[in-house]
């Protein structure tokens, strides 16, 4: 469920092996499961728990923040009518858009086929570790790592062009107050003063603007604080 060229998680999985998910993404979800993945780098010191944590971080701070510095409460799951379409791809696509070496490794890591695994596309999908996958392209597992990560983020760019879900635009002060919690506790721990000055500009956002009359509304919308 988690979106390896964008960042963060989508709502929960629709099937037993957690390879399709439902497509939404959650502000909630994605504030509770990044300080997870932070405290679980405090607790074993794997960079991947601190990699996972910053990448889910950078896209709420990139696509689910208020121009005021509040977080938007959801993204949808579906674009151009379809569940799913924004996230997927074919081997084709894939080709086109990297280097022949890149293709190659990010079909073999995030298991693409010509067959798909979501209606005829691909959900990208990690099954096999970083280093099984290594030796059968005849790589390090430090390689394959330095490989894949300029091809996520040209797989980034290529997937910006096309049209994207519907962002709920929502500010709700409760889950506001958890991702607030997330990038502090992040940017304490990663070291990391952007983080900390994201999770100021929310509580600002919240506490300026959600308690008109001294009192917290559970709200923002269309400009204004409500209960509803």
């Amino acid at each position: 469920i988690y979106d390896h060229v964008g960042g963060g998680f989508h709502r929960y999985a629709t099937d037993a092996a957690w390879q399709v998910p439902h497509f939404e993404k959650m502000l909630y979800d994605n504030a509770q499961l990044a300080r997870l993945y932070v405290a679980a780098f405090q607790a074993t010191a794997r960079p991947s728990f601190a990699r996972v944590a910053r990448e889910t971080l950078d896209y709420v701070a990139r696509e689910m923040t208020a121009p005021g510095g509040g977080f938007y409460a959801a993204s949808d799951a579906d674009s151009e009518g379809e569940e799913g379409t924004f996230f997927l791809w074919t081997p084709a696509e894939i080709r086109a858009a990297l280097s022949a070496p890149e293709a190659d490794a990010v079909l073999a890591y995030y298991g693409v086929s010509e067959r798909g695994n979501f209606e005829g596309r691909n959900i990208l999908h990690v099954e096999r570790p970083l280093a099984d996958v290594a030796a059968t392209l005849g790589l390090t597992a430090e390689a394959l790592a330095a490989r894949l990560a300029p091809a996520r983020a040209r797989l980034y760019e290529v997937r910006r062009r096309r049209i994207p879900p519907f962002t709920d635009t929502k500010i709700l002060a409760g889950w506001n107050g958890l991702m607030i919690s997330a990038f502090a506790r992040a940017g304490a721990v990663l070291r990391e003063p952007a983080y900390v000055e994201r999770a100021r500009a929310a509580a600002r956002f919240v506490l300026d603007r959600m308690q008109p009359d001294g009192s917290l509304r559970r709200i923002w919308i269309d400009g204004a604080a409500a209960e509803d």
